[in-house]
Order: structure tokens, then sequence, then C-alpha cells
């Protein structure tokens, strides 16, 4: 099958979108295989704000329709509990808030960018899609990672050589309950870093310290930024720490 295939079996959708590579190629493709879309962000704690703006962008960009949801995703003690099904519990939370939106806007099928590359035993959110019988296109098409990326660029899309990013929450050890301040002292030592020049790397709490991941091609700007970095870290971490697995 291939994606104008499946917008011409499926003509009318809605979309859970984040503004990544994945999600913002399958908004193009559905706009420009003139399906009705609906874009639908899911606006929470555990996403930054720098994602909200590329989401926007990116819709303005193609012309798409946007809605965006809130949901208080800290309301629930299963997912702020932290257990190794986190996970499930937020993806189960997100898709049915989308769900119950898309519904009561005429939206019978739910699509999302989950692509071929993904597995889903790495995965366990992926369970919880399944369960609500979202759609996702790029993996039923058989379309990798790289190759979204490629046609991302070849369409002209801005998120082309966008590094994934997972959600805040995965910063946060497996057991340890999440908080506000966690996910807001994250974010703003991410931002930093992304201010220094960083980019696809990770700020990681282990107790009330900061454990840097970075690709090993930037480990000489962190050398050169070392000091700007403790200083900036230390305002909200005990130590600042680096973790020589480096990020591949």
């Amino acid at each position: 099958m291939t994606l104008q295939e499946f917008f011409a079996e499926n003509p009318k959708v809605a979309l859970a979108f984040s503004g990544g590579v994945d999600s913002s190629y399958l908004l193009y493709a559905a706009t420009n295989c003139r399906a009705k879309v609906r874009a639908y962000y899911v606006k929470s704690v555990f996403q930054p704000r720098f994602e909200l703006d590329d989401a926007r962008r990116l819709a303005s960009e193609l012309g798409a329709d946007m809605k965006m949801l809130d949901v208080d995703i800290l309301n629930d003690p299963q997912i702020t509990a932290n257990s190794a099904d986190r996970c499930y519990y937020c993806k189960y939370s997100i898709f049915n808030s989308i769900i119950r939106a898309a519904s009561e806007d005429g939206f019978s099928v739910l699509i999302d960018g989950t692509n071929a590359s993904d597995d889903a035993g790495d995965r366990p959110g992926m369970r919880a899609l399944g369960e609500l019988s979202v759609r996702s296109p790029l993996r039923e098409c058989g379309l990798t990672k790289a190759e979204v990326r490629r046609l991302s660029k070849k369409a002209g899309l801005f998120t082309w050589d966008k590094s994934a990013y997972a959600c805040l929450a995965t910063r946060i050890p497996t057991g340890v309950e999440i908080t506000q301040e966690m996910l807001q002292r994250t974010e703003t030592a991410e931002d930093f870093l992304f201010s220094q020049g960083f980019a696809d790397f990770r700020v990681r709490m282990i107790g009330t310290a900061a454990r840097l991941q970075l690709p090993e091609a930037q480990l000489p700007l962190l050398l050169e930024k070392r000091q700007a970095i403790f200083s900036e870290l230390k305002k909200s971490y005990s130590a600042v720490l680096l973790d020589l697995e480096v990020r591949e």
C-alpha cells in the first residue's frame, strides 16, 4: 500500500500531531493527497515549548487545520508513579483525549506517525495504539525513518532533519515520582544547551544531579562551553555529570 492509496481509502482523518519528523510528513502527505485532515496537538507538561512552536509553524506552512488540546497529564497517578508502563498509560490518556475531540469534530479515523523503523517491543506505548485502533500509515506502507526524512527533505519540510526528541518524562528514572518541578528543571536545562549549539542530547536526572548524554561529535563543544554549562546547571542540580557512553 502507498500513502496515496491509504488516503484514497481514508479520505477523512484526524492526526495525532507532535511537530516531529514523522507526523509532520504525514500531515504533508495527507494534505498533498487532498484528504480532509485535522491535526491534533496535545499540550502537556511532558512536551517542551519548542515542540508546540514547530507544530504551529509546520501546520501554518502547509495551510493545514490544527487544533490544540490541553491535557493535565500529571492528574493521572498511574502516569506520575512513573512505573515501567508509564508510556502505556500516558499514550492511552493522550490518544483517548484526541479520540474524544476528533469524534466530536466528526472524525472517526485517527492516525499517528509511527513508522516502519519503530520497534513495537521497545515501545510500550504502541500497545495503547493497538487497543485504541489507531492507524499508522507510515508503518502500514513500509516507510522507515530514513525514508521519511528523505521524502520530507524532498518536500521542503523544515522538519526533515529534526532530531528525535522523547518527552521530558523520559529524563526521570523509572520509579521516581514525576513532578512538574522536575519537568520544568529538565526543560530549562535542555533549553540552555540548545542555546549553546548542542543538538540530539539529553539531560537526565540521577538523584539530584544532572547527567549529560551527548553525541561524540559534540564533546569538543562541551569542553569549550564547560564552565558556562556547569554554572548554569548548578543553579538547579547538585552536580553536573558527563555520561561517557555517548549517544549514537
